[in-house]
């Protein structure tokens, strides 16, 4: 299915990215940090904590995970290994053939070196203890950000950029101007050969026949139907009426009556091109195109799962009619996420509300400042210098929590 035409007006579509030895171009040159066992998390963090320009992947870990749950966290950590925007990656582990099959360390660091970027193991046994780990992290992370730093900018096409979305505190305002400006750039980012993923398989019920029309063919439409009928079937088997809990207060308080009547707001981030595929959490995206990634709302786990994926940049598209007040706070997102956050609304209210946090305001659309094509063009450029080196409102803060996964399995 061909996307409805609109093309930016008088705009240089490039920005400056790092150019990756496998081909793949990152917007941002971060060491990443990995402790292979949960026991491990202080001490990544603590060499994290004495070193720039490093992020900490803090997971609450994988004991009692059942196996799709720690094939789960392998997807996030290899994807996050291997992610554009990631220069190298340091492992930490207690010591060789430690943990599950699927999480040690010599499993990791083979999968993320075949990004053929630098790959570092350190573990507790071989180094003589915990203050010799700790010293010879350090040692090793200096090295790489100092390695990482001669990295130079070069000028690329918006087709080298992977871009993710999800839509929050959605109100009336979402599905008439902050959706649809997003859905804008992101058919103008598939034209050209990027990569886009959106999400939320709750927020797709009741939309999803409008969806299925624009699958790629019959197998991935049946991977969209069968992606809803699990999320309506997992509902019902808590004994619990999806529709009934979702749309939820916020939502109401804002304008929005129905779950049905959300969903049809909400898939319009995703733009008219066609679906390519429906693809896991955190699974990654070899191919360019548009893809739907089978997974909750959360606020908090998606950066996590679309990073995996191999998306350079996660916007979050904000409603937030029906929150009241000044600067009211926006979900808090691990810096151990390598993958940059930009907040936007078509809300001129909740932009007023929030203007310190929030990154882009459609909302303009609704007062005749703009036409819906000039808010995608001043989008789209926004994207461009943010992926050029410009740092989004969140990443002006130092935030760490725990990462949140899409885990679906009891602990054991």
């Amino acid at each position: 299915m061909a996307c409805h035409g609109w093309r930016s007006n008088d705009m240089e579509e490039t920005f400056l990215g790092y150019r990756r030895e496998n081909g793949a171009v990152g917007i941002r040159n971060h060491v990443l940090i990995i402790p292979a066992q949960r026991q491990l998390n202080m001490v990544a963090q603590k060499i994290s904590d004495m070193v720039h320009d490093t992020k900490a992947f803090i997971s609450l870990g994988e004991l009692g995970r059942p196996k799709e749950d720690r094939l789960v966290l392998q997807r996030t950590i290899v994807g996050l290994g291997m992610n554009p925007n990631t220069a190298s990656v340091l492992i930490i582990g207690s010591t060789r053939g430690a943990g599950y099959d699927e999480l040690k360390v010599e499993k990791l660091s083979s999968e993320i070196a075949k990004s053929k970027k630098r790959v570092e193991v350190l573990l507790l046994t071989e180094e003589g203890g915990l203050y010799n780990l700790l010293g010879q992290g350090i040692k090793v992370a200096r090295d790489m950000v100092l390695e990482a730093s001669k990295a130079v900018r070069e000028p690329f096409d918006l087709g080298h950029l992977a871009l993710g979305v999800k839509c929050g505190m959605s109100d009336s305002t979402s599905g008439i101007c902050g959706n649809p400006t997003v859905g804008r750039v992101f058919d103008r980012l598939v034209q050209v050969g990027g990569r886009a993923v959106f999400s939320e398989t709750t927020e797709v019920i009741g939309a999803e026949h409008v969806l299925v029309r624009r699958a790629k063919n019959e197998s991935v439409a049946q991977k969209i139907l069968k992606a809803v009928e699990e999320t309506e079937r997992k509902a019902k088997s808590v004994g619990e009426d999806i529709r009934k809990t979702n749309p939820i207060p916020e939502n109401i308080a804002g304008g929005l009556t129905t779950l049905e009547e959300k969903s049809l707001g909400a898939i319009v981030k995703a733009g008219t091109s066609t679906i390519e595929d429906v693809i896991r959490y955190a699974e990654r995206i070899e191919k360019p195109g548009l893809y739907f990634m089978d997974a909750w709302m959360s606020s908090l786990s998606l950066p996590t799962g679309y990073a995996a994926s191999g998306v350079n940049l996660f916007m979050y598209q904000m409603g937030g009619a029906g929150v009241p007040g000044r600067e009211f706070p926006l979900p808090a997102v691990s810096s151990g996420i390598v993958t940059p956050i930009m907040y936007l609304t078509g809300n001129f209210n909740t932009y007023e509300r929030a203007e310190d946090n929030i990154d882009f305001n459609s909302g303009t659309v609704l007062q005749d400042l703009e036409t819906p094509e000039e808010a995608a063009d001043r989008l789209l450029k926004m994207i461009l210098q943010i992926a050029s080196g410009a740092r989004t409102k969140a990443e002006t803060f130092n935030h760490q929590d725990p990462v949140e996964l899409y885990f679906q399995g009891p602990s054991l």
